[in-house]
């Protein structure tokens, strides 16, 4: 054996029989390994089967939950115009057209999960469930449904609305039903949650607070307050914030944030104003998903503002 196989086999040795050789120098002529980082494989999207039956005209039809696993706040969609693709046991493969997964373009908060969201369906408000139908199919034993997504993760600049964008794939056994999921926390991420009466540093060290929420006959109205410390009147701009509760829907049709109306603050002064979102009367637990104009005008901050007690 020459000395340059001699070293090869020493360095295989050191790797496999030592957990003190957690760094080796190739010699020349050799790759250099791939270095992955810790569990960069679990920053993505996640789902869950949630029932699998049958639609009305009578095609396979499954009910899914998604959950945040990005570590981040995140909007996720299906690929546009791309099926969904169950496959079976045997190999065999059905496109599935139906597809509704998504966030409803909202960023959802990291450790959460949900199952729909309001859209707009012309001048009607409807509830937007998660699932997908395969034309034709069924699910046989065995079978699985892949979905191909985007998510677009972080801050919002609405100046570079598709930055931080990243693709993935969700695969999903039908054989795996869970019935007993959580709303809307599946996973805590610790200093998350922030209460009612928090201050929000907003753009040009403005302040947002949110200063009273009530019940409604359709939902929830909110009182905000934004503080003005600077020499110059200004707009703060936070949109319409939805809310997510124990039933796992959004609440609420997202917008481009600086489309709702705004006043401006004076300087040195306060300037109050209400948003309201409808949300059925017997939802609980809920969660403001706030986005706050900060750092630039159009780029937004998210927070997550506990009103679980109203």
């Amino acid at each position: 054996m020459n000395g340059r196989k001699m070293m090869i086999a020493i360095l295989m040795a050191c790797t496999f029989l030592s957990f003190a050789c957690v760094y080796v120098v190739l010699p020349e002529g050799l790759a250099t390994p791939e270095v992955v980082e810790e569990d960069s494989a679990s920053k993505v999207w996640n789902a869950v089967v949630t029932n699998v039956g049958t639609s009305q005209a009578g095609d396979l039809h499954v009910d899914i939950s998604i959950r945040n696993d990005t570590g981040d706040w995140s909007a996720m969609q299906a690929v546009p115009e791309k099926p969904a693709v169950l496959k079976t046991s045997d190999g065999k493969t059905t496109n599935c057209e139906t597809v509704f997964i998504g966030t409803g373009g909202h960023r959802l908060a990291p450790g959460f999960q949900m199952r729909g969201y309001t859209a707009k369906n012309g001048d009607q408000f409807e509830t937007q469930l998660l699932y997908v139908e395969c034309k034709g199919a069924s699910a046989a034993a065995g079978s699985t449904i892949s979905i191909e997504y985007i998510s677009y993760n972080g801050i919002l600049d609405d100046y570079a609305p598709d930055a931080n964008s990243m693709e993935g794939t969700l695969e999903l056994n039908l054989d795996e039903v869970v019935t007993d999921l959580v709303y809307p926390i599946a996973s805590p991420v610790e200093g998350l949650i922030q209460q009612p009466d928090v201050s929000i540093t907003a753009l040009s060290d403005n302040v947002v607070t949110l200063l009273d929420t009530q019940r409604t006959e359709t939902g929830l109205q909110f009182t905000w307050q934004n503080f003005n410390p600077t020499k110059f009147p200004l707009k703060t701009h936070i949109g319409i914030p939805p809310v997510i509760g124990t039933d796992g829907i959004i609440y609420g049709v997202y917008e481009t944030l600086d489309i709702a109306p705004i006043d401006i603050t004076p300087s040195n002064s306060n300037m109050e104003w209400t948003t309201k979102v409808a949300v059925p009367n017997d939802v609980k637990g809920l969660y403001i998903l706030l986005s706050v104009e900060s750092k630039k005008p159009r780029t937004y901050i998210n927070y997550a503002v506990d009103i679980s007690d109203k």
